[in-house]
């Protein structure tokens, strides 16, 4: 290592506060000479995707996140209104809820924040809330999951007193996303049972005309906020699905916004100092343009902790596909996976250190180590000393042992610069989709998940009308109800736990009995 590569490697937006390192990576001059094509195509493709183009030919839909933080960006009047009138409207809902103005039946104001929602309408305002809502004017609860224990902790959390002070936000483009509805249905059940009207604690972030949209129509809820077609899920972040629960919390959205605008104003030049582009070009070259190798996110940083799982989201929803643009088989994805430094180096590292060279790491430093006056936790140190240290040191053991890194370097967590690091992933993706010629903005394999899984739902209340007071096989109840023996035995098996059925263990699976 010595510091005329590290110079020539480094990529720094001084107005911005940051860097990215990639000297770590051993990037080939005449190898980057070689993707020129390639490059330039990606800037092609994403410059026809700004300006409107079909860019998911799947779905036949544009792709507009890239316009949220600059609607003069969008094609058309109509579109640019779509992003600007929400959030117009956004921050005079939240000013009111804050002022008073809006506030629950029984109560003079609201004092809770529940989000349903899953996937991306979960994760976003899940990082948002982690890395810079640290001062809420809300305290915020959410349920992303379908887990029933799950729902009862974070309904217990509010308990029934602060439900009467809750404000829900219900989020489901379609309103028809089971785990969402679920929540939403349960969450109901809690309002019933306390004696609280739901709708008049509810918002909806939705399309127009969904069910969810319909019900809020008929349960009276407070409002409703629109969720575009051309936004998906995982790029959603600074769409109404982020900002109403940010700006709920009192969190500076517009700075948010900014900071996006900001990276991609950057990135979106094509020159060799375009950081997203390195960082795709990076992956490239480290998974050989087949994600050959895995990539570690660690933030060092607690407040970013939630980073490598939004990321995760991003990058293997994004690129986790099957199939090219031209329909060939090319099974293309980048595996992510991380938690944060320098908690992992008493975990994970020492596998990353000794043991399977199978993936690439992306350091996040964070310059600044606190607010406020900091001590000497030992003569000539702080604990911000030992934070860089052990950045600093893991990074050169890995390079040390073979294993190659990247480092991202930002002042600070605060909502610019944690929309310019969303910005600058997004747009790598993008690009990265662009050089191995895939679509990044469809999800087949989670539509495919959805599908089986009510499959399984049909057959599991096929299988119910079915049960009897003489005991049966799994197999015995998979020919009465034409279905497969194994599903149909994890169906019993689950009503048997369920308390729905008693079961009598066989020597095997095959043997075991099910009876009402």
């Amino acid at each position: 290592m010595s510091l005329s590569n590290y110079s020539a490697s480094l990529i720094r937006y001084p107005q911005l506060g940051f860097s990215l390192d990639t000297s770590l990576m051993d990037l080939d001059a005449s190898w980057i000479e070689g993707m020129e094509s390639k490059v330039a195509q990606a800037y092609a493709d994403i410059a026809k995707l700004e300006a409107g183009e079909i860019a998911n030919p799947d779905e036949g839909r544009m792709v507009g996140h890239y316009w949220l933080r600059n609607a003069a960006l969008a094609p058309t009047p109509e579109l640019r209104a779509a992003i600007t009138e929400p959030l117009h409207a956004l921050k005079e809902f939240a000013a009111k809820v804050h002022s008073g103005e809006i506030s629950p039946p029984t109560a003079d104001s609201f004092k809770n924040l529940l989000v349903v929602g899953i996937g991306g309408s979960a994760l976003g305002p899940q990082l948002v809330n982690d890395a810079i809502g640290h001062d809420s004017k809300l305290a915020i609860h959410f349920l992303d999951n379908t887990d029933p224990a799950g729902i009862d902790r974070t309904l217990a959390e509010i308990g029934q007193t602060g439900l009467a002070r809750t404000l829900v936000l219900v989020i489901s483009k379609s309103g028809g996303t089971p785990e969402t509805r679920n929540g939403m249905v349960e969450t109901k059940a809690a309002f019933d049972a306390a004696g609280l009207h739901f709708g008049q604690h509810t918002v909806a972030i939705t399309g127009p005309g969904s069910k969810l949209d319909q019900f809020a129509e008929q349960e009276g809820f407070i409002t409703r906020f629109p969720m575009e077609d051309w936004v998906g899920g995982r790029t959603s972040v600074m769409s109404t699905v982020g900002l109403v629960p940010a700006a709920l919390q009192g969190i500076d959205i517009d700075a948010f916004l900014a900071g996006a605008a900001a990276m991609d104003e950057e990135t979106r030049k094509p020159e060799a100092a375009n950081a997203a582009m390195r960082l795709a070009l990076s992956w490239y070259a480290a998974g050989n343009g087949k994600g050959e190798k895995d990539m570690v996110v660690l933030p060092y940083k607690d407040s970013l902790v939630l980073f490598s799982k939004y990321l995760q989201q991003l990058v293997m929803e994004s690129l986790g596909k099957e199939l090219d643009l031209d329909g060939n088989t090319v099974n293309q994805g980048i595996a992510v996976y991380g938690n944060k430094g320098s908690t992992d180096q008493h975990a994970y590292v020492q596998q990353l250190r000794d043991g399977v060279p199978n993936f690439f790491a992306t350091f996040i430093e964070v310059r600044k180590g606190r607010d406020g006056d900091t001590i000497e936790v030992e003569p000539g140190n702080t604990s911000a000393d030992y934070l860089q240290g052990f950045l600093r040191g893991t990074r050169k053991a890995l390079y040390d042992s073979g294993r190659k890194s990247i480092t991202l370097s930002i002042p600070e967590v605060n909502p610019f610069q944690l929309g310019l690091l969303i910005a600058l992933f997004e747009r790598a993706v993008s690009f990265y989709a662009s050089l191995v010629h895939i679509n990044a903005y469809h999800q087949p394999g989670v539509e495919a998940g959805k599908k089986a899984a009510a499959t399984f739902l049909d057959t599991l209340n096929a299988v119910r009308g079915r049960l009897t007071a003489d005991p049966k096989t799994a197999s015995e109840v998979a020919y009465e109800v034409d279905g497969d023996a194994e599903d149909v035995y994890h169906c019993l098996n689950h009503l048997a736990a369920n308390g729905e059925v008693q079961i009598a263990l066989g020597a095997t699976p095959e043997g075991d009995t099910f009876s009402l």
